[in-house]
């Protein structure tokens, strides 16, 4: 995780100065995942990183919500020669869903999320993949306009799930295995 630590408005677009363990590892020009939206590392100073968010990202993503002190989901691209977990993640945010329900059962969670679109059930299927905030995660189920996923202790501690509430707004990225079938299908009617 990492943490924002200073915000600035220029123009349409919102630059964010993330204060995160991996600062000393990153260069300008890299790609890193922030709550699940791929934007790109501009400048590094003082032991923290800016990317820009413009106008087209902050309509699309809950990042216009964010504040100082927020706390970000971050991941680094995958290397070439790296091992394959979980299932393919772009940074490209589909849409935003709203978390209707967090249920603590005994050690683990179990979260709902509600979908925005009618057309968005077809990319979701139990057992499949998505992505919220950045996170890869098998749906437990998969509901009329909404979906629950179930968060282990470790993700729970090591993100920012465990500063989800009721209402909180996440990014979410459908599984793209899933939009090219939907886009195939489509174009056969």
């Amino acid at each position: 995780m990492g943490e924002i630590a200073l915000i600035e408005a220029e123009g349409a677009n919102i630059n964010f100065w993330v204060n995160s363990p991996i600062w000393g590892e990153i260069k300008v020009d890299q790609s890193i995942a922030h709550n699940g939206v791929c934007l790109t590392v501009v400048e590094i100073k003082d032991q923290i990183y800016k990317v820009t968010a413009i106008a087209e990202t902050l309509s699309k993503t809950n990042l216009g919500e964010l504040t100082t002190g927020s706390k970000v989901n971050l991941e680094r691209c995958m290397p070439a020669n790296g091992r394959f977990d979980g299932h393919i993640v772009q940074g490209h945010i589909d849409d935003t869903a709203n978390c209707t329900a967090i249920k603590e059962e005994n050690g683990s969670w179990l979260f709902h999320f509600g979908l925005n679109q009618k057309q968005q059930e077809k990319l979701i299927v139990n057992k499949g993949s998505i992505c919220v905030n950045g996170v890869s995660l098998t749906v437990v189920e998969a509901q009329e306009m909404g979906f629950y996923v179930a968060i282990i202790p470790y993700t729970y501690k090591h993100t920012v799930f465990k500063y989800l509430t009721i209402g909180s707004r996440v990014n979410i990225e459908f599984d793209i295995l899933g939009k090219y079938i939907q886009k195939q299908l489509a174009d056969r009617a």
